[in-house]
């Protein structure tokens, strides 16, 4: 329940012209993080009847993290309302513990089969919501 956490170490392929993290890489890894919390929480009828969507990205980019750096990954459901779901993606250099990323994203749940918004049922809820 609550927050979910993984560490990851930054290779070649993740930079960018300027030695940093690329920024593209920073949301595949929001999108990765996101998945992994989902099918490692929910029930599994849950996983295979749904399918969650993007409907926005806000992303504050404070500091770079560069080639060999580990970073730590949390994320947790701020909030659910209805069909969407708001979800945070923290990043943090582990030896630091300096904030790299802060990043929120709302989240629409569909029905896998009709691909229709449908509402978050209190099971989810009660599993992923919680106030960090």
């Amino acid at each position: 329940m609550g927050v979910y956490t993984k560490t990851l170490k930054v290779v070649q392929d993740d930079l960018d012209d300027l030695e940093h993290v690329n920024n593209v890489r920073y949301v595949q890894w929001m999108q990765d993080i996101a998945k992994e919390h989902w099918k490692a929480k929910a029930p599994k009828e849950l996983v295979e009847e749904t399918v969650w969507v993007v409907l926005t990205h806000h992303i504050t980019y404070k500091n770079a993290a560069k080639l060999d750096d580990e970073i730590v990954l949390k994320t947790y459901i701020e909030k659910s309302r209805g069909a969407i779901s708001t979800r945070v993606v923290e990043m943090f250099n582990k030896e630091t513990d300096q904030l790299l990323v802060k990043a929120k994203t709302e989240w629409c749940l569909l029905n896998s089969k009709t691909l229709k918004p449908m509402r978050i049922a209190a099971e989810i809820v009660s599993v992923f919501v919680q106030n960090p």
